[in-house]
């Protein structure tokens, strides 16, 4: 949401792979798909079973990319490095929401692909199944990386995944409502609220966000909640039920649509570009579409606001990762590796990224990134600060993102008290 939210999911218009062109991580916003009995599998094998292509100078690579500006992209730069490497590829790809039933399938017939991309948020399920190879096994070079950007590919302790770009969402807004409101774009919670109000008139909402009973919703909720020093470990805290709260007002007063329990990231950007609300929670996903769709609207993006000066503003980070699964056949992992460290080089990810309106990975390639590409600027700023969704629950992570959902969605549609609701959703977790 991951999530680029590329090939989607996002991706769909509730979908960001539908709606631009990447999606934070699926559908940026970090959907994951639970997949009964995958622990209990083992990819290993020692021949490999018929893992990989099955020809020696072939690598077969299986992703989800399917719009344009990830497809092309990938693509080229794939083959380039498959070539300076001597080989070539062979690419599968799968719809977002089919690919963890496939990697099970392919795990469960000893047929994993050489080189699997993976939404950042599974990769912790497939990892510990034993179905992936730890990268350093292979002497993958990941110095450059952030550590919360090395955080969305580890498991245990152990690298198995590199985003060669990632993703977060900010706030895009209007400029020309803005500056005819005589708004400035809001830096904290209390200046969010009061521009939100002052923006609202007549059909326009103030703000719009996403708070649908999807992880695209929790999403959309972390950078609030986390900027408030809540945190996925404990949901029963004052500091969680507080961002809730502050979706709660928004809505209450009018200064948010109280559709967005309904809306996925894709209606947000849609109700942003038709002009009915002056600022919207987004990514970066879905630039094109907007640039496109609305050619003449003025708008700009700002850091997503914090609830007092001074405080972080942490948000999610979105993106997939790539990674070498256990095949067996260790030649074609090492060439696997030696392909997957081209990939990921600083310049391939300010090619992506350029190509794809997502953040490179490598902490000086951002900076370059950033200074190119000045529409972006913002997004390069708040993933400096953005953290990963399994960082600290690992496996757990999917069960945590209902249990946050469920409770938002209680406050925002039955008027449940937010401490009640999340103390309510921290019992469900036990």
């Amino acid at each position: 949401m991951s999530n680029h939210p590329s090939s989607s999911s996002p991706a769909s218009p509730a979908d960001p792979a539908v709606n631009g062109a990447l999606r934070p991580s699926r559908r940026a916003l970090g959907a994951f798909v639970a997949v009964p009995g995958l622990l209990s599998l083992a990819a290993c094998g020692g021949s490999g079973g018929g893992s990989g292509s099955g020809e020696p100078s072939v690598l077969r690579v299986v992703d989800y990319y399917n719009t344009p500006a990830d497809d092309v992209v990938i693509q080229k730069t794939l083959e380039t490095v498959a070539s300076d490497a001597g080989m070539t590829i062979k690419r599968e790809k799968v719809p977002g929401e089919q690919l963890i039933q496939k990697v099970l399938q392919m795990s469960s017939s000893k047929t994993l692909p050489d080189l699997l991309m993976l939404d950042n948020p599974d990769l912790q399920e497939i990892a510990s199944s034993g179905a992936l190879v730890p990268l350093e096994d292979f002497g993958i070079d990941t110095s450059g990386f952030k550590k919360e950007i090395l955080d969305a590919g580890t498991f245990e302790g152990k690298v198995y995944g590199l985003a060669p770009t990632v993703n977060t969402i900010a706030l895009f807004y209007n400029t020309a409502m803005l500056a005819d409101a005589g708004v400035e774009p809001p830096t904290t919670w209390d200046e969010l609220t009061s521009a939100a109000k002052a923006l609202t008139h007549d059909d326009v909402y103030g703000i719009a966000f996403s708070a649908i009973a999807t992880y695209e919703g929790t999403w959309q909720f972390l950078p609030f909640m986390w900027s408030n020093g809540g945190d996925e470990t404990d949901i029963s805290t004052p500091e969680v039920a507080g961002a809730a709260q502050l979706w709660a007002d928004l809505v209450s007063d009018g200064s948010a649509s109280k559709g967005v329990v309904n809306w996925g990231q894709g209606d947000v950007i849609d109700q942003f570009k038709a002009g009915k609300a002056a600022m919207a929670v987004n990514g970066p996903w879905n630039i094109v579409g907007l640039q496109e769709d609305a050619p003449d609207l003025e708008w700009d993006v700002a850091i997503i606001p914090v609830p007092a000066e001074g405080d972080d503003s942490v948000a999610p980070l979105g993106g997939e990762v790539w990674t070498i699964p256990q095949t067996g056949d260790t030649e074609k992992q090492k060439k696997a590796a030696e392909v997957l460290q081209a990939f990921v080089s600083a310049e391939n990810q300010l090619t992506m990224g350029t190509a794809r309106n997502t953040i490179p990975a490598d902490t000086e390639a951002a900076k370059t990134f950033a200074s190119d590409h000045p529409e972006l600027a913002t997004f390069v700023e708040q993933v400096s600060t953005a953290r990963s969704r399994t960082g600290k629950l690992g496996t757990e992570w999917p069960t945590t993102a209902k249990a946050i959902y469920t409770a938002f969605q209680q406050v925002l549609v039955d008027g449940a008290d937010p401490e009640t609701a999340f103390g309510d959703a921290a019992d469900s977790l036990g």
